[in-house]
């Protein structure tokens, strides 16, 4: 299985690479895991609705230049589903015995993900209620990701 997640913005902090880093040797033995970063939009201050929409659409349209017709897309969305993380592993199986080859993560930038990726997205997957940092949200998504292949495995690393 090809994993990619897609984001909006580089990862500035050390301490969040090296998280990153982590979870990709981790899950090296999983499956192929390929991260692509997109320019991020500079946000003006005060920036109006019209702002906050064409900076996302700009985003968007970097992220839709990246995905395949035939991934399985899943965007990262406050407005999604939040499964548990049993219910995510079942969602990976479920793709992979189902001959699903790749499965691309989606994660916008601060002010969120245009209408047309939303559309564009298989699955909508929330983390919470809670607003995080972008960045953040990376090393989130790579360790729920990294978990989803021990429970399906069989480890015992999701306790």
């Amino acid at each position: 299985m090809r994993i990619r997640v897609l984001a909006v913005g580089k990862v500035k902090e050390k301490f969040y690479r090296q998280a990153i880093e982590e979870f990709q040797k981790r899950l090296s033995r999983y499956c192929k895991l390929e991260i692509l970063e997109v320019a991020d939009e500079k946000t003006p201050d005060r920036a109006g609705e019209r702002t906050v929409e064409l900076i996302k659409e700009r985003e968007g349209e970097r992220l839709l230049k990246h995905i395949c017709g035939q991934d399985y897309v899943c965007a990262l969305a406050i407005e999604g589903k939040q499964p548990d993380s049993m219910a995510l592993a079942d969602m990976i199986k479920h793709l992979e015995v189902g001959g699903t080859s790749s499965i691309t993560f989606i994660i916008g930038g601060s002010l969120g993900l245009s209408k047309r990726v939303l559309k564009r997205a298989d699955f909508l997957l929330s983390f919470s209620n809670l607003t995080f940092p972008h960045q953040l949200m990376r090393v989130l998504l790579l360790e729920q990701i990294y978990r989803s292949y021990r429970i399906i495995s069989g480890a015992p690393y999701h306790k």
